[in-house]
């Protein structure tokens, strides 16, 4: 029987010999020695005895025992030889006892290179084993700030808290966010039963996605792990069966599909004006019944809420708009714990349409969105790549740069504060724009950075300590608070001297997006493999500023040509030779940031003073936002 196994394998291994050929591939072993000229200059670290995963030794480490094996580690020897001899030996004592002596490898980018027990590896990877226990000596590359070195970095750190080897990644920062998915901390170390309950965890998820179809994708199954449960979550994937599993696996087979995509997110910077016959495009309803039923789903109130308050004066100005064609409905003071509920509340009571009005919802989106196709939901994030939910957002920072621009030509003594909340995409954008208008109209001017969701801080003893000539805080007025602490103002302590205030016109917004399905664009759009994600402007209308009578003629003169100039696309606030605190950002006057350069900005402009804080800086309330939405700093 063993002579059997033997031939078949040889077979296995004459094929892939041939297929490499073909490809202009080496058919044998990939040789460590080959890979790295000289491996014993780098860095080398004893593992002791550890589990090798047998899918990830791909080699040798020298060249003399490479030529007896195909690529895929199968025997290519004919069988009368003495090397079949000893592999047919090899797999007998397997089938009887199993095979339990160690081998001796070196790792290099968590691939394994074999030094004695080449034969062993062969004859289990004929049987399909898991693993092989072998002494391993990891050689550790110099860093080079490529993209697969800096994974393999990654990999480290992850490896030293939870001793996992068999799961990678292709994208950078995936690591960080699988131990933050299995709810550890940065560098909390994983126990025995952590290791064994995650190893069946990703285990039976492999499997059910490689059911599906996962070979056929250029993603690893770590992607797609890390994907499904940053949707489903860790503890309630562990709960499904393996029939459930493989079922979920194949519902969300389309969020798998985008991350083979560099590109994953398409940004639709303006909205589409074409026009197409109306009633013909509108959703179809039981008679008598209005054609677009509208669901707002509030993480708090209207009265309690800039934010929300700003989000129901759009959902107010679509029933205006719309009075035949749309009704709408709230839904307020839900949480991150509430929301999945609340959107299938809402699909109960016949909504077709759903508005999730924060990054905390998107995650409940998305799961919703996959059990009801014919659901249109919509989350307001930025930067967010699902396939199943559109994501929507302003370019506020449009019109932070006017505000800067205003601050910059009101600071007498050439100080402004800047109140920020969370260090979310789009965020720093918006402070640094702020920065740069400032900066334009004064060359003196320096912005204070202060962060209102900061633990243990006072930010209004600090602006006392700066006294500024204005200050930029929250972006609107909260109905149930009435203060005039907002947009951007004069304060002495006791009198408020108002300027001027940003403005989301979300209602202009919502009427935009549902014109694209009114003129059949949504549809249409539809065929993209890419997240689409709408991000208007001042071009647009959805963002704007309002300038208070308190602000010279001459100003406002200026304000209304920036304006103008940023509206029709001649001038970008992002264009240009940038400065940072740290050096240049971009050093040609011709250069203009990318929207994704914008988005996920994790640098602050030189005339800012201040930092971009740390998500353990911040109080619990930020940190469900910040896990969505938050800025990641880069690791110099």
């Amino acid at each position: 029987m063993s002579y059997g196994d033997y031939s078949s394998a040889k077979k296995a291994g004459k094929k892939d010999y041939q297929a490499r050929l073909m490809r202009g591939q080496k058919p044998t072993l990939e040789v460590l020695d080959d890979i790295l000229e000289s491996p014993d200059s780098l860095t080398q670290v004893s593992l002791g005895l550890v589990q090798i995963p047998i899918d990830q030794i791909v080699g040798t480490r020298y060249e003399g025992r490479s030529s007896s094996f195909a690529g895929n580690f199968m025997p290519i020897l004919e069988d009368t030889t003495e090397f079949a001899h000893k592999w047919v030996a090899l797999s007998r004592a397997h089938e009887n006892e199993g095979i339990r002596d160690p081998i001796k490898a070196y790792e290099y980018m968590n691939k394994y290179y074999v030094e004695e027990g080449n034969k062993r590896v062969s004859v289990l990877k004929y049987y399909e084993a898991i693993s092989i226990p072998g002494y391993v000596t990891r050689i550790i590359p110099k860093r080079t700030g490529e993209k697969e070195n800096n994974i393999y970095f990654e990999f480290l750190d992850f490896y030293k808290v939870s001793k996992i080897n068999y799961i990678w990644f292709s994208k950078e920062g995936s690591f960080a966010k699988l131990q933050e998915a299995v709810g550890k901390q940065p560098d909390e170390e994983w126990s025995e039963d952590d290791q064994l309950n995650f190893s069946s965890i990703f285990s039976r998820f492999t499997a059910a996605y490689e059911a599906n179809g996962g070979k056929k994708l250029t993603i690893t199954a770590g992607d797609a792990f890390l994907s499904f449960i940053t949707l489903y979550g860790y503890q309630a994937t562990d709960a499904l069966s393996a029939a459930e599993l493989k079922t979920s696996v194949a519902k969300v087979w389309e969020e798998f599909e985008l991350l083979e995509h560099d590109e994953e997110i398409e940004l639709k910077m303006d909205p589409n004006t074409e026009k197409k016959p109306l009633l013909s495009r509108l959703i179809p309803l039981a008679l008598g019944e209005p054609k677009l039923n509208i669901a707002f789903i509030y993480e708090k109130t209207p009265r309690s809420s800039a934010w929300t308050y700003a989000h129901e004066l759009g959902r107010m100005h679509l029933e205006q708009t719309f009075p035949d064609e749309v009704v709408t409905r709230s839904y307020e003071n839900i949480t991150a714990d509430t929301v999945e509920n609340c959107i299938y509340k809402a699909i109960y009571e016949g909504c077709n349409i759903i508005f999730t009005t924060t990054p905390t919802f998107a995650q409940a989106s998305v799961k919703a969105a996959i059990s009801n196709p014919d659901v249109r939901i919509l989350n307001c994030s930025l930067n967010t790549s699902h396939r199943y939910i559109r994501t929507y957002y302003t370019r506020m920072h449009e019109a932070k740069f006017l505000m800067g621009a205003i601050a910059g030509a009101m600071a007498e003594n050439d100080r402004l504060s800047y109140v920020a909340d969370y260090p979310l995409f789009g965020n720093i954008a918006n402070i640094n724009a702020f920065a740069l208008g400032a900066k334009m109209i004064n060359p003196r001017a320096k912005v204070h950075l202060e962060w209102s969701t900061l633990k243990n801080v006072d930010i209004w003893e600090n602006i006392r300590k700066v006294a500024p000539s204005c200050i930029s805080g929250r972006d609107m007025v909260i109905p149930e608070q009435p203060s005039r602490l907002f947009g951007i103002y004069h304060y002495d302590g006791e009198h408020v001297r108002n300027l001027a205030m940003p403005l989301y016109h979300w209602g202009k917004f919502y009427e935009n997006l549902i014109r694209t399905i009114m003129n059949g664009t949504w549809k249409s759009d539809d065929d993209t493999t890419r997240a689409i994600n709408y991000w208007w402007g001042m071009s647009s209308g959805v963002v704007d500023i309002i300038c208070s009578q308190n602000l010279p003629v001459g100003t406002k003169r200026l304000v209304e040509l920036l304006k103008h100039t940023i509206s029709s696309g001649k001038f970008n606030p992002f264009a240009g030779i940038l400065y940072s605190q740290t050096g240049i950002i971009k050093g040609s006057p011709d250069n203009i940031l990318s929207p994704e350069e914008i988005m996920e900005m994790d640098w602050l402009a030189e005339n800012v003073i201040g930092t971009i804080p740390e998500r353990e800086e911040l109080m619990e309330q930020a940190k469900p936002v910040t896990s969505q939405q938050g800025v990641k700093m880069k690791k110099a």
